[in-house]
């Protein structure tokens, strides 16, 4: 239904007693024709940093006149951003997941704060994407998050490089398998520009994934970030948005409980990052819609892998959207009987006809029809059992190991953990078990790719497992489950392992457990003690205080 176009600006800006509101605003450029017509929120997360977000200020210009050729006034707002990438391995990564909350807070701030009539989100890396997701959905204002862009792949002696071979390569050069030298050459080669890491990680995921929500422009998000159709792209997203508002329509008309199956089937069928689950948990939460972590692994053992793509696969990111991007992936989603494709999108149509326009490169082999699938299953599994009686997650595309016994490694942080790996310590057959950095206990659910890119890069990704309760990057790869839940800082079961105890993964049987009796375990968490919190005063200490596990998405209330 239409919506008067200044629904909520008229009572920041219209009649006299707002003149000196309307004072502040012509101080920075605005005018008496500008504060007439609907005031929309460009925000972005461009920080100097990183180069997930390093473009967000050019993007956000596009934005900006979309949205003025289609009669609107557009006012830029900024928040923060963390880097995976940079952080990782380090205190600052702590920061990643509580990253994600503020980001939503802050935008939710500044729309309430400005009385914006609309708003259009630019998100780029791993956080900023669920967070502008569950802030347009928290605000149901009329609205869309657009994804800047993939980064280019590097070339290194004739491949392509993304920034998964340079962790990997830390544990080639530890393990001798390459030189100091060749391991600076993969660094200075694997990264040449502005974007966010250039495969199905955790940034890709969730930026498709937000096409299949309904959310974000269908066919946006795989054009990389400095394609030069990109532009056209942002200008489009201001202009669409313009008629978002006109016609009134909200989140809340997209983001219903079949747009989230979609976006979980998005998700498996491309082999996209654990990540998904925490960050469709939360974005569900703030939708208000009933979503549970069990939906995850229903959905996908009906979803096909369909999407060749890295880590699990052999394509980046901009080779799927030279095979069709996003439009295509539905496509062959609908044709195999799997999407609801009557889900209602952004664009005011719905998913089945964005999907109809799909444009498939002649001869391309990087999304696959359903006959043709790399597997009958999608890349997610959830596990319960003794060590995760609320839940773990782990990623099968890519690999086929199915199970795996060995005795624990016991680490009680990731810089442990690291340092056994660097120095040889850990063997074939071991499962290296991280604990105390889940949600709380971290605080803020550190991912884990220094460590699973050492153990691949050493050699050890076929023969070692390994399991926490932080998170671990989309880019991870092998038999390795995280979120495990309840975290070690709340007295979960993974709070009970010691050194020597076996543990054992049955990825069909859906299970993980500890192999002692209920009686021992029982004995040994009797025994636990909480351990004294990491942070006892600033943002941490709020955010450990307020954080749910990771079987609800680790929000905050």
């Amino acid at each position: 239904m239409s919506l008067d176009p200044r629904h909520r600006s008229r009572v920041l800006v219209d009649g006299p007693g707002r003149a000196p509101a309307r004072s502040q605003l012509k101080s920075v450029g605005f005018t008496s024709e500008d504060l007439q017509k609907p005031l929309v929120m460009v925000a972005h997360c461009w920080v100097g940093t990183m180069p997930c977000n390093f473009g967000h200020r050019e993007l956000a210009a596009d934005v900006a006149a979309g949205i003025r050729a289609a009669g609107g006034t557009p006012m830029e707002v900024n928040t923060v951003a963390i880097s995976d990438g940079i952080s990782m391995g380090t205190e600052g990564m702590k920061a990643s997941l509580v990253s994600r909350e503020l980001i939503a807070d802050s935008i939710e701030l500044a729309a309430i704060g400005y009385s914006f009539d609309a708003v259009v989100v630019i998100v780029g890396c791993d956080k900023t994407i669920p967070a502008g997701a569950m802030a347009v959905a928290r605000l149901n204002l009329p609205g869309l998050v657009l994804y800047s862009g993939s980064i280019a792949p590097g070339r290194y002696k004739g491949r392509d490089l993304t920034i998964q071979d340079v962790f990997e390569g830390v544990g080639e050069e530890a393990a001798g398998k390459i030189t100091t030298e060749e391991l600076t050459a993969i660094e200075d080669a694997a990264c040449p520009g502005a974007g966010a890491c250039g495969a199905q990680y955790t940034a890709n995921t969730m930026a498709t994934t937000l096409e299949f929500l309904g959310i974000s422009p269908m066919g946006s998000a795989t054009v990389g970030a400095t394609d030069d159709r990109k532009g056209g792209v942002a200008e489009r997203a201001g202009a669409l948005v313009m008629d978002v508002l006109r016609e009134g329509r909200r989140p809340s008309d997209v983001l219903t409980r079949e747009s989230f199956e979609n976006g979980i089937m998005c998700v498996a069928s491309t082999g996209g990052s654990t990540n998904a689950v925490l960050h469709l948990l939360a974005i569900a939460a703030e939708a208000g819609v009933p979503l549970e972590i069990d939906d995850f692994d229903r959905i996908s053992e009906a979803t096909p892998l369909v999407g060749d793509l890295r880590p699990g696969g052999r394509y980046v990111a901009l080779d799927m959207d030279r095979a069709g991007g996003t439009p295509l992936l539905a496509k062959r989603l609908i044709e195999a009987g799997k999407l609801h494709g009557d889900a209602m999108t952004v664009t005011g149509r719905t998913l089945a006809e964005e999907a109809a326009e799909a444009a498939e490169a002649p001869g391309q082999d990087v999304i696959l029809p359903a006959e043709r699938a790399l597997k009958p299953t999608g890349g997610l599994v959830i596990l319960r059992g003794s060590l995760a009686p609320e839940g773990c997650v782990v990623k099968v595309a890519g690999y086929e190991r199915r199970t795996h016994r060995g005795p624990a490694r016991v680490f009680e942080r990731e810089e442990d953990a690291f340092e056994a790996v660097s120095r040889n310590a850990i063997v074939p057959g071991d499962v290296v078990v991280i604990r105390n950095e889940g949600p709380r206990g971290g605080p803020g659910m550190r991912e884990m790719l220094g460590v699973t890119g050492a153990l691949v890069g050493a050699g050890l990704g076929g023969s070692v497992a390994l399991l926490t309760d932080g998170r671990f990057s989309g880019a991870t790869r092998g038999l390795m489950a995280g979120h495990v839940a309840p975290e070690a800082a709340v007295g979960g079961p993974i709070a009970a392992v010691r050194d020597g105890d076996t543990i054992s993964f049955d990825i069909t049987n859906r299970r993980l457990d500890l192999e002692i009796s209920d009686e021992e375990m029982q004995r040994r968490l009797a025994g636990w003690q909480a351990p004294p919190p990491r942070y006892r005063r600033g943002v941490f200490a709020k955010y450990a205080q307020t954080v749910s596990g990771a079987e609800r998405g680790a929000v905050t209330s």
